[in-house]
């Protein structure tokens, strides 16, 4: 037998910790966890196929480190033929917090930004239509592109604004904020109760209408009012 000496807490190096640029900023923000709302807007909710007055807010995950910093060329993904654009506001946590009332929710945001869940649609729709979870059509690789965090102190807490999306130009997607059916405070103070939030956490709040299909080549720029834009290339 050899004799194995560990020089590390770890037997593999850890990986580095993923994280979401700053705007004016030379530090990052720290992502734990990055936690996505479904059909958040009612007109998204119905070009799916689903009642929005029907359902409450529902929730999945992607991993950390599928975040994507703005200006990123992201490879079309394997396993695919209908990649998708979602726009969203990205709501970041900075204080950790359980049981969060929804007029206390807001004393726990650090900041937002503009963020895309990129969607393999067709392996998603699979999942659905079997009962399985989605974390194949939505938690793949380099999934979740987001542009520099905004701090509170710079930006508030927006609950109106134009929020919108174009491929090469040509606006796909093109709504407000304030037509989200579960607004930011509530979806904190949903959150709360079921997981810990913690300082770190993102979350994607949903996505309005006019999602569709982007192709190799293609260049994706979005924006949300007061909070800057994103652009995102498709190799």
């Amino acid at each position: 037998m050899h004799d194995v000496t560990i020089h590390s807490d770890f037997v593999l190096p850890p990986p580095p910790t993923a994280s979401v640029a700053v705007h004016n900023s030379a530090a990052r923000f720290p992502v734990r966890r990055i936690i996505c709302v479904g059909r958040n807007y009612a007109a998204h909710a119905r070009e799916m196929g689903r009642d929005p007055d029907r359902e409450p807010p529902f929730f999945f995950m992607k991993p950390a480190d599928t975040v994507v910093d703005d200006g990123t060329t992201v490879p079309y993904p394997p396993q695919t033929r209908n990649l998708h654009h979602e726009i969203e506001l990205i709501v970041a946590i900075g204080r950790d917090g359980t049981d969060i009332p929804a007029e206390r929710a807001l004393d726990h945001v650090w900041g937002y930004g503009v963020g895309l869940d990129l969607t393999r649609r067709d392996l998603q729709l699979q999942a659905r239509e079997r009962g399985q979870p989605w974390d194949w059509g939505k938690g793949f690789d380099l999934s979740a592109p987001i542009a520099p965090l905004r701090p509170v102190s710079e930006v508030g807490h927006p609950n109106a604004g134009r929020i919108w999306l174009a491929v090469d130009g040509v606006i796909k997607q093109d709504s407000d904020i304030s037509k989200l059916i579960w607004p930011v405070p509530a979806l904190i103070s949903i959150c709360s109760q079921s997981i810990a939030l913690k300082a770190g956490d993102i979350i994607m709040t949903g996505t309005p209408e006019g999602v569709g299909p982007v192709q190799r080549g293609e260049v994706m720029t979005g924006g949300i009012e007061g909070l800057g834009e994103i652009r995102i290339s498709v190799g």
